[in-house]
């Protein structure tokens, strides 16, 4: 792509106002961002302020990106669209969660926290030479911009019927001490299919007061509709869903639970015992049968384990919640299955550091990973449930009657 005059003009013009060293820098910044604007002209149609019969889309502005480059930091701009949008093929759709890893280690390493593990890291990205506390303090403040705008967005725009949750835990350093703290995630299902990232905090313990807050602090940016919550049954999570969202359904996760049981039979016998819960769990499209398929199954095990089936008929109603809506909803609510694989990603990434400088670092480094996973759930042509399907969630019958909607 060549330049125009104007543009070599203006780029000579800053080159011969720069220090040599920076000089390769602002070259590679104006040679991306004009491959950039081109790539988005050829998507759009048109170019800015352009009159074009083949134009698709309109600009809206842009937002900041920044590029690590061996010839440093470029700061260039998308452009955003009115509707839809574009994302130059130059640049890595992941590039967010790259520098808020790099930030993590960097911020380690300066702190004098770092293990031989992160010093290998810190130089297989290529900063073996070092890096200032204020670049990593500049690079820090950026990424927390993110984090907060996304946590503090607000969710009133729509209803939110399902509403995961779930919590995995880090090490990270909380003065003198390294302390186990817990990653809490909120995911919700939105009343037209999508699914969407809500909310995420890190605290100390899964205790009922932290889960009460993380749970209200949803509600005050406006999370309402909500029909049933989906999580493990831990202690402080259920009382603070009670509070927080008194009169809403809760379904007890069956893979959590599955977890429990065989803790409790020996070894030889789990296969056996999983397999006979196992049944409950086929998708029959009625909830009656299921239910008699629940009683079966208690009876079954009354002779052989009769603890497992006190423990089936305890949790009969939470285990059995999702039948309290439409069946095509069923496999896709009696678990915290979504969660996981997100859990399993913040792990993935948070153990390359292994145990993080603060709070704070790991925060922005989790916060970092969903805010990633929801522009891909957001981007993608296929939604969690289509329109018809989340229609079904208006309609009760005798098979499939649901609560009435609560505001949460």
């Amino acid at each position: 792509m060549a330049l125009d005059q104007s543009a070599l003009l203006e780029l000579l013009g800053e080159l011969q106002s720069t220090d040599v060293s920076d000089r390769i820098r602002l070259a590679t910044q104006k040679l991306y961002q004009e491959l950039i604007d081109a790539e988005a002209t050829a998507f759009i149609g048109a170019a800015s302020y352009e009159r074009s019969e083949g134009r698709v889309a309109v600009r809206n502005g842009s937002r900041p990106r920044t590029l690590t480059t061996t010839a440093g930091d470029l700061d260039l701009r998308i452009p955003k669209l009115r509707q839809g949008s574009f994302f130059p093929s130059l640049l890595e759709r992941r590039r967010r969660v790259d520098q808020a890893l790099f930030a993590v280690v960097m911020e380690a390493y300066v702190h004098g926290v770092s293990t031989r593990k992160v010093d290998d890291l810190v130089k297989a990205l290529g900063a073996d030479s070092g890096i200032s506390k204020s670049e990593v303090s500049r690079i820090c403040q950026d990424l927390d911009e993110d984090v907060a705008a996304f946590r503090e967005r607000p969710l009133d725009a729509q209803d939110y019927p399902y509403v995961f949750v779930d919590a995995t835990y880090c090490k990270a350093r909380v003065g003198r001490q390294v302390v186990s703290q817990a990653i809490v995630v909120a995911i919700g299902v939105a009343a037209d299919g999508t699914r969407q990232v809500l909310g995420f905090d890190v605290g100390d313990t899964e205790s009922e007061p932290f889960w009460t807050a993380f749970f209200r602090s949803l509600k005050a940016r406006g999370l309402g509709g909500v029909r049933l919550v989906i999580s493990d049954a831990h202690s402080g999570l259920i009382k603070a869903i009670q509070v927080a969202f008194q009169g809403v359904s809760w379904q007890r996760c069956r893979v959590h639970f599955m977890r429990n049981v065989l803790a409790k039979v020996p070894k030889v016998a789990g296969p056996m015992v999983a397999s006979i819960i196992r049944t409950v769990f086929v998708p029959r499209g009625k909830a009656s049968l299921v239910k008699a398929q629940f009683g079966e199954v208690v009876r079954m095990l009354e002779r052989s384990h009769p603890a497992i089936a006190e423990m089936l008929e305890d949790a009969r109603d939470e285990l059995l919640a999702f039948t309290g809506f439409p069946a095509a909803h069923w496999q896709q609510i009696w678990s915290t299955n979504p969660l996981e694989r997100l859990n399993k990603e913040i792990k993935r990434r948070t153990d390359v550091v292994g145990t993080f400088p603060n709070p704070a670092a790991l925060l922005r480094l989790a916060g970092h990973v969903l805010i990633e996973q929801h522009d891909e759930w957001d981007s993608a042509d296929r939604r969690y449930f289509s329109d018809a399907s989340m229609a079904l969630l208006n309609t009760t019958g005798e098979e499939d009657s649901i609560p009435e909607l609560i505001a949460a």
